[in-house]
């Protein structure tokens, strides 16, 4: 599968500035949203090729949001990545459970990011 359009979505504007910058400077699309709300249905209009999901939002949080995509037949086949600051092993086994594919703890390692997205 060859990834080229990705779905920021994080509620703080920095986190998206910055992994947008990053992901369009190494040749990708990207789409963000805000909220977990918001991924959703723009993960449903927009069918990205990768969900990069923020934990810690208000609303919906990032465990909700990727457990309704993993398990909607419109986007069950995108893979969901989380990028959190949530290090504890407990919240990677809760996140991995939710469906995620990966679980990737903030700051990201951009290299570490860019290394698992290839290898999708």
């Amino acid at each position: 599968m060859t990834i080229k359009k990705i779905l920021v979505v994080d509620d703080s504007p920095t986190e998206r500035h910055v992994m947008k910058a990053l992901l369009i400077s190494n040749g990708y699309e990207v789409i963000t949203a805000e909220s977990g709300e918001e991924g959703i249905a723009k993960a449903k209009k927009e069918l990205p090729d990768l969900v990069l999901m923020d934990v810690v939002m208000p609303g919906l949080n990032g465990f909700q949001a990727t457990r309704t995509l993993t398990r909607d037949q419109a986007t069950r086949n995108i893979p969901v990545f989380v990028c959190t600051t949530k290090g504890q092993e407990t919240d990677k086994i809760w996140g991995l459970r939710q469906g995620a594919q990966d679980y990737l703890v903030k700051p990201v390692d951009s290299q570490e990011l860019l290394a698992k997205i290839a290898a999708l």
